[in-house]
């Protein structure tokens, strides 16, 4: 009996839409995270990328699952001058800019090396309902 296993290039990736209308935070991030691996296929080759394109909409919409968390859980920013490090508030980061905290919670489930970071590049987050993507006839994924 042999093993299968995936060849890059060889898995034809595929475009999914996935909208966070009412959705909690880490339970779609991580549904996305299997997407981006692609552990959603059978060819699923750990050193391979085998992922899909995810792409994600209305993300100001999403919720978490205790309201205590958008002010007790916070992001840090570095600006690379001395005495340039900002923590920010949840609730302040999903207000200006909904869309890092979808990509944040994402990266952290994906592998940390250079695999990680490509598969991180499949992931497209906007905050509104619209999306420039239509042309790779996108299927709705329900999560």
């Amino acid at each position: 009996m042999k093993s299968y296993i995936a060849k890059p290039g060889e898995v034809k990736a595929q475009w999914h839409v996935v909208d966070l209308t009412d959705k909690t935070l880490g339970r779609v991030a991580t549904k996305i995270a299997t997407y981006l691996m692609g552990k959603h296929r059978p060819v699923y080759t750990p050193h391979v990328d085998t992922g899909d394109f995810v792409v994600v909409v209305n993300a100001e919409k999403v919720k978490v699952s205790n309201a205590k968390k958008l002010d007790d859980h916070t992001y840090e920013r570095y600006s690379g001058y001395p005495g340039g490090r900002r923590v920010i508030p949840m609730k302040e980061v999903l207000a200006q800019h909904p869309d890092r905290i979808i990509r944040e919670a994402v990266r952290r489930m994906l592998p940390k090396n250079k695999l990680g970071v490509h598969m991180l590049t499949k992931l497209k987050v906007y905050a509104g309902p619209t999306h420039p993507h239509q042309a790779q006839n996108p299927e709705t994924l329900e999560l």
